[in-house]
């Protein structure tokens, strides 16, 4: 039966038989507002009906995909199957033989795999995602991407907290993330900034309905010695549906429809972390982890205003104090020590978390004033995890902060 073929061929999200009756499934962000019928809604109809041995009723949404995107390969792959489901059982998606087209089954395989997950192990409203600690009153909107999941999650700033709207089908770099040369193919990993919009006129019909650049390679990147360039946000050509999830040259993909949606609530400035997996944390173990960064910055701010350069610089790490980073070192000295008082205000404060480098971003609006100067500037510190503590490892005024992005990866 299809039911087996499906459910067993993605093995990864379910280990048991499942009841004939079934709750419905849903995407995250499915409400009475967005576009409907929608070609992910249907196949998520399809996938239930799937799942409760509907069959009749999974070919019927199916079709209904097909006619709104005849473009859409993983439906006519779903369709086929059930289509000879009827006659025999089928040991795998696409067990049509096929010569030659293996590695774009596989690609399917893959798709069907992660577009089921997503359905049927949607994120906790009562949960929050650990990447996104504080929001900055001006980011009214930020990206989260998933690239295990090939999922893209679009949050409302609602009171410095993040609230999910939307989460999309989502395609990286056809060998994966952590991108560190140009011409690699990988998707860079990190704490990233829309720096523009491209209409779909400026482009050519590969990137689709438009196309939203990265500041990639960001300060840390460059730091690093990470290398490439010109990472969009786009769509597909006019006759692709969606891609596979791993099939750009580096670059995140959405179908042109999720773009255009998309383009509601994105903008240059818009917030854009991308990890390997987003974890969601419960309320209490997400307001610890967001505390802990903003008593770092009390505290940092606290020993600056004290005119305590040794305490002060305590609050970097070691590796920021060697080499040309020990001569910043002795002019902070001098300079703390040559005012009768400091004052530091911070505010607009944003806290993001990188992956699994236990690294943090902190951007943030630095008023400072003393008996000699005053100045305001933004500023963005990147923390990294030692000894249990988190230290400083760059810092950077971001006032300046515009990249234009070119079509090299």
């Amino acid at each position: 039966m299809l039911r087996a073929l499906l459910i067993l061929c993605l093995a990864a999200v379910l280990t048991a038989p499942v009841a004939a009756e079934q709750p419905p499934l849903q995407l995250a962000a499915l409400d009475s507002k967005r576009y409907l019928p929608s070609p992910d809604a249907l196949i998520a109809k399809t996938l239930d009906a799937v799942r409760a041995s509907r069959l009749d009723e999974a070919l019927q949404e199916v079709e209904r995909v097909i006619a709104l995107r005849p473009d859409f390969r993983l439906a006519h792959l779903i369709k086929g199957d059930l289509l000879l489901a009827r006659a025999r059982p089928l040991p795998t998606l696409g067990a049509v033989p096929s010569k030659g087209a293996e590695q774009s089954l596989s690609d399917l395989r893959e798709e069907a795999r992660l577009r089921l997950l997503s359905y049927l192990d949607q994120p906790n409203p009562n949960l929050l995602p650990r990447n996104l600690l504080q929001l900055a009153p001006a980011d009214k909107y930020i990206l989260l991407a998933d690239t295990s999941r090939a999922r893209l999650y679009l949050f409302e700033n609602v009171q410095g907290e993040p609230r999910l709207l939307r989460d999309y089908y989502l395609t990286i770099g056809r060998n994966g993330t952590d991108k560190r040369i140009e011409g690699d193919k990988r998707t860079p990993l990190g704490v990233y900034t829309i720096t523009s919009q491209m209409p779909r006129n400026k482009l050519s019909d590969f990137y689709g309905s438009g196309a939203f650049p990265i500041n990639y390679p960001n300060e840390w990147d460059q730091a690093q010695g990470r290398g490439g360039h010109g990472i969009w946000l786009h769509g597909t050509p006019p006759d692709t549906y969606n891609r596979a999830p791993r099939a750009s040259d580096g670059c995140l993909v959405l179908t042109n429809p999720d773009l255009t949606e998309l383009g509601q609530w994105v903008k240059p400035g818009t917030p854009f972390v991308i990890t390997d997996r987003v974890e969601w944390l419960e309320r209490e173990a997400w307001t610890e982890q967001r505390q802990k960064l903003l008593d770092k910055l009390v505290q940092w701010r606290s020993d600056w205003e004290n005119r305590d350069p040794e305490a002060f610089l305590q609050h970097y790490a070691a590796s920021f104090l060697q080499g040309q980073g020990r001569g910043w070192a002795d002019a902070k000295r001098r300079n703390i020590l040559d005012k009768s008082w400091i004052r530091v205000a911070l505010s607009e404060t944003s806290l993001y978390l990188y992956g699994g480098d236990q690294m943090a971003v902190a951007s943030f609006q630095q008023d400072y004033a003393s008996d000699k100067l005053s100045d305001a500037t933004r500023k963005r510190l990147y923390l990294r995890q030692e000894a249990g503590d988190w230290r400083i490892v760059l810092e950077k005024a971001i006032d300046s902060d515009k990249r234009v992005a070119g079509l090299a990866r």
